[in-house]
């Protein structure tokens, strides 16, 4: 069954639903406190306008070291925190142990969202769980101005998984600090149905996430497979949709929550510009690229930086 971007078909009856530019903006339903760390994100530092580029540099505890390879200078955080402050970004997401020793020389020239919780990729992602190793209070004593969490749906784990992020939701609440979730499906059920990158999978991973109380939701970018989307229930597995209307799906999933793509994997400069535009053009806020930016020498980054930023502006749908 074929979907329109402009209205879906309920019961037989045709109804147009009211589009992310016409809902009530997130920024005025959030209490005082979140609302202020937020507008800077949005629009005192980085692209602004309400756009996110957001410069995550997390990859050593999830991914190990390997990732610094194809650029050597990248090892060393002070290379990614120097980026992300000269190449003017919305904010830069790191783990406790490199914001307590690195963004001291940088707090005040970009903002900081401390991920409060990790892990590595030794294990099997099949019971995947990433344990809490920082706190909220932790991210105010640091100058943070959003707390990272990353949640995964469906994992055989997430009773745990959603236990702890009740309690980090509640201390943000708490101290008025904004929730940006990294909102990955994974574990041996969602494999069965279509598998992680699966239009029904991060379709799923984005409602999940806002109603778990995020104000920002991470996503992985969606990948039509008709071999695997098969096994997704219905009516995933009969709906006809390409890329572009995925992410706008997904996008419209996570309600007045605001959407970040992330970019995976170093690529080519015109899928990371394309992939910019989608998100945009989804009504999405903006971008996670890190790889695709601090994996490339120095002159090459800024110039990729300055790319996306343009391409943010000139495709913004979107209040915040």
């Amino acid at each position: 069954m074929a979907y329109c971007p402009d209205n879906h078909l309920l019961g037989g009856i045709d109804v147009e639903l009211k589009s992310l530019t016409q809902q009530k903006s997130l920024l005025e339903v959030l209490p005082p406190g979140k609302r202020a760390r937020l507008h800077r994100l949005l629009f005192e530092f980085g692209p602004g306008n309400g756009t996110l580029m957001l410069l995550p540099i997390d990859q050593g505890i999830e991914h190990g070291p390997r990732d610094f390879f194809p650029n050597p200078a990248s090892k060393d955080p002070d290379y990614q925190f120097r980026l992300a402050a000269e190449a003017g970004y919305s904010a830069l997401a790191c783990q406790i142990g490199m914001a307590e020793k690195y963004y001291p020389d940088y707090a005040g020239r970009v903002p900081l969202i401390l991920k409060v919780n990790g892990k590595t990729d030794l294990p099997s992602s099949a019971k995947a769980l990433s344990t809490c190793n920082a706190s909220v209070e932790d991210g105010v004593r640091l100058g943070a101005d959003a707390i990272g969490y990353t949640l995964y749906v469906g994992s055989p784990r997430q009773d745990e998984d959603l236990a702890q992020l009740r309690r980090v939701r509640e201390e943000c609440d708490r101290f008025g600090m904004p929730l940006v979730v990294w909102s990955y499906p994974r574990g041996e059920a969602v494999e069965a149905k279509g598998g992680q990158n699966s239009f029904y999978a991060i379709d799923y991973a984005a409602r999940m996430a806002m109603e778990m109380g995020a104000d920002v939701v991470k996503l992985n970018m969606p990948k039509i497979d008709p071999g695997k989307d098969k096994d997704a229930p219905a009516p995933y597995n009969e709906m006809e949709v390409d890329q572009t209307e995925a992410i706008r799906q997904c996008v419209e999933s996570a309600g007045r929550a605001l959407v970040v793509l992330s970019g995976g994997s170093k690529t080519d400069d015109e899928t990371v510009l394309q992939n910019t535009r989608d998100v945009m053009a989804a009504g999405g806020s903006g971008v996670i690229f890190g790889r695709n930016v601090w994996q490339r020498e120095w002159s090459e980054a800024l110039s990729i930086v300055e790319q996306i930023k343009e391409t943010l502006l000139s495709n913004v749908r979107r209040t915040p």
